[in-house]
């Protein structure tokens, strides 16, 4: 498990280590600036002549120490102090001072006619919360179309690091060292498309500092994945689970196919797919391994229904299903009837998005995996308002309607009802594909049915399905990727876990 951070949490951090542990400040700064120097150096970047434009807080001081180290080892340095005016820390300051000691210079403006071969960004770091504007503004945009490597100090400036947003302008980074932690608004867009590649560099700080209070967001990292046990040799297929998958309408049988499939390679016991008649030979066709339960898209029987809700571990509702009035019946009686975990997705929460105070009913753990729009008409936020705070709407309206909220963007978050909140960073632009979520489904369902919580199923169910999209993007390529590759990229991750 990756830890990953906002501003206030960094900050405590840092505090917690020096008043705390203490730690100097100083000594971070100088762990900072070294950390900095030895990663471009081992990415052998040419630094002969560099431009490092310093602030007025730590991470200016940063900077300062960053350019001493540099003109230590021989480099051509400009030092500019981007706001000259502005009361500096303690830190910055003594790095200042140690700088022109050595012989530095530090300027106002950035020299003319100077091409530099590097140009280091350490103006605001990881506090800024205002938006940037006039001198400052200028200043950056002059940095972004300046020749030679970008390289930002921490993050961006102009990045918020709590959601990635930009605040008025930003710095466009080839590259950026972060430290201690990888801060949130590197990795959520659109600050991820500013910070370029992100090196994570080890200054001191480590999870000693956060004393009592962690950090609220997390990421699982392949070693997570020992949750997932090995097969028992003894078993049968009820040893692993009774997934049902109520999926497809008319014209939609391959949603249906995609989650159920997705369950069975996740490891599922037995899959039951509950569909309408017009499906039968289409599904049969396709997987025949699956049980199959037919209804009439009039009018479902209610015994029937009854008894399907109660055979199985865990339920899969909404993919392809449509929002008929049939459909609503079906997502209103799983509500009603079921004693499992359910997760909804797709058409399920667009008939949900039309009461969901019926969330609110059900005795068992409920799973829901809107993408923007769903999400959109779930809480009544605009999609461009979701896009730039995913993770303080999946975080409330998990603890609204007592739900894990699986918020699907390029980096999913799922939400926990007042617990940890993860961040997923598996995947790649290939999973951007018709039916690719009807496969998530299956694989948290599938998961689900297997006795993991519901929490944990969801979690690595977003990882595995990222993972799985890796590699099934290297088999396929990014482009020509569609669903069902993805399941052949799932039975790779598997093997490669179990090997």
């Amino acid at each position: 498990m990756r830890y990953i951070v906002n501003s206030r949490e960094m900050k405590q951090y840092d505090a917690n280590t020096t008043e705390h542990f203490g730690v100097p400040q100083e000594v971070l700064m100088e762990r900072a600036a070294t950390a900095f120097v030895q990663e471009i150096r081992k990415r052998e970047i040419d630094t002969a002549k560099t431009l490092v434009v310093c602030g007025s807080g730590n991470n200016g001081g940063d900077g300062y120490a960053i350019a001493r180290l540099l003109m230590f080892a021989g480099d051509a340095v400009d030092v500019v102090a981007a706001l000259p005016k502005a009361k500096a820390t303690e830190g910055n300051l003594l790095q200042q001072k140690i700088y022109k000691a050595y012989g530095g210079q530090i300027h106002t403006k950035i020299p003319e006619r100077t091409e530099y071969t590097a140009v280091v960004d350490a103006i605001f770091g990881v506090g800024l919360s205002r938006g940037i504007e006039g001198e400052p503004a200028a200043l950056l945009a002059q940095m972004n179309e300046m020749p030679g490597i970008k390289l930002a100090v921490d993050i961006p400036s102009g990045i918020s690091s709590d959601n990635g947003n930009v605040l008025g302008t930003a710095f466009k980074a080839d590259l950026t060292v972060t430290f201690a932690y990888e801060k949130l608004g590197s990795l959520l867009w659109p600050g991820n498309t500013y910070a370029g590649e992100v090196i994570l560099s080890d200054v001191g700080i480590n999870d000693r500092s956060f004393l009592e209070r962690g950090p609220a967001v997390a990421a699982l990292e392949k070693s997570d994945l020992s949750c997932l046990a090995a097969r028992e040799s003894h078993s049968n297929k009820g040893t692993f689970g009774k997934l049902l998958v109520i999926a497809g309408s008319q014209g939609m049988a391959g949603a249906a196919y995609l989650c159920a499939k997705a369950a069975y390679i996740s490891g599922c016991g037995l899959v039951r797919i509950f569909t309408p008649e017009e499906n039968r030979e289409i599904v049969q066709t396709m997987l025949p391994e699956a049980v199959l339960t037919t209804y009439s898209t009039k009018k479902p029987d209610a015994a029937l229904f009854a008894e399907t809700v109660g055979w199985a571990d865990a339920i899969v509702c909404g993919p392809g299903l449509g929002t008929t009035e049939t459909a609503e019946w079906v997502v209103r009686h799983v509500l009603k009837c079921a004693s499992v975990p359910v997760l909804f997705d797709a058409d399920a929460l667009n008939v949900i998005a039309r009461d969901v105070s019926i969330l609110l009913r059900p005795h068992t753990e409920l799973v829901v995996t809107p993408h923007l729009g769903e999400m959109s008409r779930l809480s009544g936020d605009p999609v461009a308002y979701i896009q730039n705070h995913l993770i303080e709407v999946a975080k409330e309206f998990a603890r609204q309607y007592n739900v894990i909220c699986v918020l699907k963007d390029e980096h999913t978050v799922t939400g926990v009802p007042y617990s940890q909140t993860w961040l997923n960073l598996s995947g790649c632009a290939g999973l951007a594909t018709a039916g690719s979520g009807d496969v998530l489904s299956g694989v948290i369902g599938g998961l689900m049915a297997q006795g993991m919580a519901a929490e944990t199923a969801a979690t690595v169910g977003v990882y595995l399905h990222g993972l799985a999209g890796e590699a099934a993007a290297k088999e396929n390529g990014l482009r020509s990727m569609i669903a069902s590759d993805i399941h052949a990229g799932l039975r790779s991750v598997y093997r490669t876990l179990e090997q």
